[in-house]
C-alpha cells in the first residue's frame, strides 16, 4: 500500500495493492450510493424537521401563523405554539411522508450526482466550473421528477393545523391523499392549473374517456407547482454541489490540507479504490469540523440562490386549500399574487428559518453520505 500526493492541490491519494477496483457504473456501486444518499437525506431531515415544518407554515401563508412571520423570535413563537397545542407530535407533523419521499430523493441525486459527474469529469483536467454545476442540477431534476408527488402529500401534511386531524392521525394520510386527489377547483385561462391545461395532457385525453379522463385529470393534481420546483431545482442543487466541492477544494489546499484533510493511515475496513481517473473518487475525507463547515456554507448558497422559486412552489402546493374558491394558479400567476401582498419581500419569508435550516441540514447529509461511502467502500 502506498499514499500519493497530488502535488497541484496537496490531496492525498490513496492507492493500494490489495483493494478491490469497484466499477462506478456498476450496480453494486450504484446501489450502494443510493443506500448511501438515502441513508444522509433521513438523517438530515429528521435532524430539522420541527424548523421545516415552520418554514412550511410560514411560505404558504397559513393565517394561524401569518402574524408570527419576520423575525426569528416570531420562528421560536411558532414552534412553541405547535408545541402547546400539539406536543412533540406536532412538530413532526408530515414526517412519515417526507421520510417517504427523501429516501429516495437523496439517494436517487447522489447516485445521478456521482454517475453524471463521472462523464462530464472523467478526469482531472475537466475539472471546470460549468460541469460541476450541470452535474448538480441535472442529479436535482431527476430526482424531483421521481419523487414529488411526495413532497406535495408532506406539505399539505406539515400546512394542516385542524387540531381535530392531527390527534385522529392513523387516518390522515390516506386523508390527505383522498383530498388531494378528488379536489375538483375552477380554472379560468389566467389561473389554469399546472398540467391539466398543457397540450400533451390534451392530447393524451383523446385517447380515453369517461371516467378515464376524470383519473388521469386527478392525477395531475400531485404536481402542483412542479414546474417552479424544477427551475428552482436547477440552481439549488446545481449550486449546492458546486459550492459542496469549491469548499472541498478551499479545505484540501496545500496551506489548509495538514489541518483539514483525515491522516494518510489507512485502517483495511477503509481501503477502497474506484475505477476513476478523477482524484474526486480517491481523496481521503476531510476531518468532521471541516465537512460540516463544507456542507453547511454549500446549504447557504443553495438556498439564497433558489429560494423564490421555493415560496412560488409551497403556495401552489396548497392552493387548493388557500386560494378564494378553490382555484389553482398557474406559477406566474402565484408569483403575482406573493408580489401584491408582500412587494419584492414576500418572495424571502421564512428565509431566516431556511438558513437556520439548511446548514445543519446539509451539513449532516454530505458529512452522512461521504462517511456512508467510506464504510461501505465506494
Amino acid at each position: 500500500m502506498k499514499v500519493t500526493v497530488n502535488k497541484e492541490t496537496a490531496i492525498p491519494r490513496l492507492e493500494t495493492a490489495n483493494s478491490r477496483k469497484i466499477d462506478k457504473q456498476s450496480l453494486a456501486y450504484i446501489l450502494r450510493s443510493g443506500l448511501a444518499g438515502g441513508i444522509a437525506g433521513i438523517s438530515a431531515k429528521t435532524l430539522i424537521a420541527p424548523l421545516d415544518r415552520v418554514k412550511i407554515l410560514f411560505q404558504t401563508n397559513n393565517p394561524h401563523y401569518r402574524r408570527m412571520v419576520g423575525s426569528f423570535r416570531g420562528m421560536f413563537r411558532a414552534m412553541g405554539t405547535i408545541y402547546t397545542n400539539d406536543g412533540i407530535r406536532g412538530l413532526y407533523q408530515g414526517h412519515s411522508a417526507t421520510l417517504l419521499r427523501i429516501f429516495p430523493y437523496a439517494g436517487i441525486k447522489f447516485v445521478c450526482y456521482e454517475q453524471i459527474r463521472s462523464f462530464l469529469i472523467p478526469r482531472d483536467e475537466y475539472e471546470t466550473a460549468g460541469r460541476r454545476f450541470i452535474s448538480g442540477s441535472l442529479a436535482g431534476v431527476v430526482s424531483v421528477c421521481f419523487t414529488y408527488p411526495l413532497d406535495l402529500i408532506r406539505v399539505r401534511l406539515a400546512f394542516e393545523t385542524s387540531h381535530k386531524q392531527i390527534h385522529y392521525g392513523k387516518g390522515k394520510l390516506l386523508h390527505t391523499l383522498n383530498t388531494i386527489f378528488n379536489e375538483q377547483p375552477r380554472y379560468s385561462f389566467t389561473t389554469g392549473g399546472l398540467l391539466r391545461n398543457e397540450p400533451w395532457i390534451t392530447r393524451l385525453s383523446y385517447h380515453v374517456t369517461g371516467s378515464n379522463i376524470q383519473f388521469f385529470q386527478a392525477l395531475s393534481n400531485f404536481y402542483r407547482g412542479f414546474i417552479p420546483t424544477i427551475i428552482g431545482m436547477i440552481p439549488y442543487a446545481g449550486v449546492s454541489f458546486y459550492s459542496h466541492d469549491l469548499l472541498h477544494d478551499f479545505f484540501r489546499s496545500p496551506l489548509l490540507a495538514p489541518y483539514t484533510v483525515t491522516n494518510t493511515e489507512v485502517t483495511p475496513g477503509e481501503e477502497r479504490l474506484t475505477t476513476s481517473d478523477s482524484s474526486f473518487d480517491h481523496r481521503r475525507p476531510l476531518k468532521v469540523w471541516a465537512q460540516l463547515l463544507a456542507g453547511g456554507g454549500a446549504g447557504i448558497t443553495a438556498q439564497a440562490a433558489a429560494y423564490p422559486f421555493e415560496v412560488i412552489r409551497r403556495r401552489m402546493q396548497v392552493g387548493a386549500v388557500v386560494n378564494s374558491g378553490g382555484q389553482f394558479y398557474s406559477p406566474a400567476y402565484t408569483a403575482k399574487l406573493i408580489y401584491r401582498d408582500r412587494g419584492f419581500r414576500g418572495f424571502y419569508v421564512g428565509l431566516g428559518i431556511g438558513f437556520v435550516k439548511v446548514v445543519p441540514m446539509f451539513a449532516c447529509s454530505f458529512f452522512v453520505y461521504e462517511r456512508c461511502k467510506a464504510y461501505f467502500q465506494i
